[in-house]
């Protein structure tokens, strides 16, 4: 049986940016990090846009909005030390009518009171000047928004983890856990691998995260939904219509933020999405995938019956864009006018771990639960990647306050940190 100071669950960003946050802050731990699939960052992290998002969508003071105004920072840094792909390419967020102007303005408050660089609301002929193919009365631009490839950075982040110690098993899922109180002092946590010991357990399980969460012991007040989000990708010969990024001003109900253009750092592909549609499992990167339990989960939860009675017609017309391909360009067109339905051929999907609480509201904000033994990351939405780095020395931090008291509980020793 192995034995370890800390194990952490899940090998997206925020799995490693947590063990890269303990290692700094005590490079003697012993630590594990387990993932059930056979590579890093295969889901949330692995299937998202690419974007380092700059801090303007976020109420001030929410841990979203002080995680951002960090993280954005700590992962340009981290890509520009370690040679990875980064394009500071900017973005503008485009309104199309007289009613979204408030909303439009409201977003550049946000963004001014969270810190964001060189915000500019914009006129018609400013944004032909950054996006000649863009339509829009208004836009706020932010030239320092930039692009990145997070399964390239959580990589690196595994890489050096390992270069530091710590002990990385893939294709290792979490199965159970026996209660310390009946077997001693640490946790035993049984795997499709073995048993490992360990003081301190961290669940960063992303889209099972409650899943886990309930196996040890713990009683979400959420439950994770999945929603796919569907791209096309632009052809090769029309990706000169997109310069940077071009976002719709969003619903501020939903933390979906429409169907954008994203420019991507791999040799100038550019994305057109994501939709948001019900995922029939946890994992359905394919309208085809369907896992009947952890749909029947979904379909009887009390919060997702009433968000989705208050809500179907927005679920409709999210259904009709992932099967009609013209529905699908016919919200580009708003952003760009002459895309055409034969400039896009498909592209890949992502799955959102969306948390719900039982009352039907979706929760938008970080949210964490806690036992003498384990931290459990139950919400990380966006932007959880930006900001992994970020959120990794808090976690850390709480970790170390957990395993502080551990050995002063039981052996009144004292934890060397730095």
């Amino acid at each position: 049986m192995s034995s370890y100071d800390v194990t952490v669950i899940g090998g997206g960003a925020i799995g490693f940016g947590t063990v890269l946050g303990l290692q700094r802050r005590n490079p003697y731990l012993k630590i594990a990090l387990i993932e059930k699939d056979d590579v890093v960052s295969n889901h949330q992290t692995g299937n998202n846009s690419g974007v380092i998002h700059s801090g303007i969508y976020y109420k001030p003071g929410s841990l979203k909005a002080d995680f951002c105004v960090e993280g954005r920072q700590s992962i340009a840094d981290f890509c520009v030390e370690n040679g990875l792909k980064y394009d500071r390419c900017g973005k503008i967020i485009v309104a199309y009518d007289e009613e979204e102007l408030p909303r439009l303005n409201n977003l550049y408050e946000r963004g001014v009171a969270n810190n964001v660089q060189g915000l500019e609301l914009i006129g018609p002929e400013r944004i032909k000047e950054i996006e000649p193919h863009a339509a829009g009365i208004k836009a706020l631009y932010s030239p320092n928004t930039g692009i990145v490839d997070y399964r390239e950075i959580t990589e690196k982040y595994a890489q050096i983890s390992m270069e530091n110690g710590a002990d990385i098993k893939l294709g290792t899922s979490f199965e159970d856990y026996w209660d310390p109180r009946t077997v001693g002092k640490n946790l035993i946590l049984e795997t499709s691998k073995g048993v490992i010991e360990t003081k301190l357990t961290i669940n960063c399980a992303g889209l099972y995260s409650d899943v886990v969460a309930k196996k040890m012991g713990v009683t979400p007040k959420l439950r994770i939904i999945p929603f796919r989000g569907e791209y096309y990708n632009i052809k090769p010969e029309k990706k000169d219509l997109v310069k940077g990024l071009i976002y719709p001003v969003p619903d501020p109900k939903f933390p979906f933020l429409g169907v954008h253009f994203t420019k991507t750092v791999h040799d100038g592909l550019v994305e057109a999405g994501p939709n948001a549609v019900l995922g029939w499992a946890r994992e359905a990167y394919r309208k085809i995938n369907v896992n009947p339990k952890e749909l029947l989960s979904t379909l009887s939860y009390p919060g997702f019956i009433r968000f989705a009675l208050e809500n179907w017609m927005i679920g409709f017309n999210e259904i009709n864009r992932s099967f009609r391909k013209r529905v699908f360009v016919k919200d580009l067109q708003k952003m760009i006018p002459e895309i055409k339905s034969s400039d896009l051929m498909t592209g890949g999907a992502g799955v959102r771990a969306q948390a719900i609480g039982r009352d039907g509201e979706l929760i938008d904000d970080f949210a964490f639960e806690f036992t003498e033994k384990s931290i459990h990351v139950l919400n990380a939405p966006s932007p959880g990647a930006t900001s992994s780095l970020v959120i990794g020395k808090y976690i850390a931090n709480l970790a170390i306050d957990k395993l502080s008291a551990w050995l002063k509980k039981f052996f009144n020793i004292k934890l060397f940190i730095s």
